[in-house]
This record gives structure tokens, sequence and C-alpha cells, in this order.
């Protein structure tokens, strides 16, 4: 098993959010130990992934936001962003999308890379944004029962889907919606990973 990376997590659990789907979906609604339990995960996914990037998403840190809504709000966003109607259960930002322009990706600076500085002298490298996850825990909890598992299961699923759209994954079609299908169920399925 590959070792996480530093990660720097900004994650937002919307408070009005009712009380079963808190019950159901237990600590990883909450702010504080929410929080630490994505941290962990979505590190050691990024470990795992590491060896997969292409040259231009590799760091050393990574930095990115994770926010649990409601239907309501990812609705609005889904509309703005996708111009479609309605809730969707997952939504991926990514920073560094090659798709909206012909300018190539930024390149790390030389002094993010420890081994330019193996004294540390100019501070820890600045984390690569790879841009913010969106779930609707409204949408999860309708569709969980329908996939076999409850909605902590559910919403993993759902951030291991994202994550890969931020690191340049794609399903356009059956073929590399299997692939990618296939990706999250080995990252679901690691060694150590919640059930």
């Amino acid at each position: 098993m590959a070792a996480p990376v530093d990660l720097d997590l900004a994650f937002a659990a919307d408070p009005e959010l009712g009380p079963e789907l808190r019950r159901a979906a237990g600590a990883w609604l909450d702010p504080l130990e929410g929080a630490d339990l994505w941290h962990s995960l979505l590190s050691g996914w990024l470990g795992q992934l590491a060896s997969e990037l292409p040259p231009q998403l590799r760091a050393p840190a990574y930095s990115l936001g994770l926010s649990l809504v409601g239907d309501a709000e990812i609705a609005a966003l889904n509309a703005d962003w996708r111009a479609q109607d309605g809730p969707t259960d997952v939504l991926a930002f990514a920073a560094r999308d090659e798709g909206l322009d012909d300018t190539p990706p930024l390149p790390m600076p030389s002094w993010a890379d420890p081994e330019d500085d193996p004294a540390g002298s100019r501070g820890p490298a600045e984390p690569l944004e790879l841009g913010d996850i969106v779930i609707s825990v409204e949408t999860a909890s309708r569709q969980a029962p329908g996939h076999g598992h409850g909605l902590e299961r559910e919403l993993r699923f759902l951030a291991s889907h994202g994550l890969l759209h931020l690191l340049g994954w794609d399903h356009p079609d059956e073929a590399s919606l299997t692939a990618m299908l296939a990706r999250q169920e080995r990252l679901l399925t690691t060694p150590g990973q919640p059930e």
C-alpha cells in the first residue's frame, strides 16, 4: 500500500442537512471528525494514485476542497456549470482542466521539489491545487439502497469518482466508464479503508 501524501483539505458539510442523513452518514458529516476521516481517506487515495498520474499532476503536496451539500445547492451548481436541471450526485471542478484553454498546465516551481531543497530552508512545498468535489448527501442517500450499500459507502464512492475526475479521468464512453468504475472499486477496497 502506498504512503499517504501531504494534503491540504478544505472540508465543509452543510449544517442544514437533516438528522436522519446525519445519523446515516455517521462521522463522515461531522465538521471535525469528518474532516479527519476525509483527509485520511483522500490523502491515502492520492498516495495510491501517485504512480499513475501524468507528470503535471505529480506533486509532493496537494490541495482540494470537499463539500457535502443538499440537493438544492448541487442543483444550483449543476444548472450554472453544466446547464442541467435538477440535482446530481457529485460534481468535480478541476483546477487543472486542460480543456478550458490551449495553455499548458502550470509547472510546479522548482522550489516545491524537496530534492531541490533537502535542508527544507525554503519551507514546505506549495500544494498543487486540484479543485473541488461537491457531493449531494440527499441524492447519495436515495442512491445507496439501489447500489446495495449504506450512505457512508456511497459518499466514499462518490468522493472517489470526483477525485478521479480532478486527476483527469473521464468517461465519455462505456469502456472508459467501466475502467473508471474499476479504479474506484480498487480505491474503495484498499486494505485499511472503512467498509
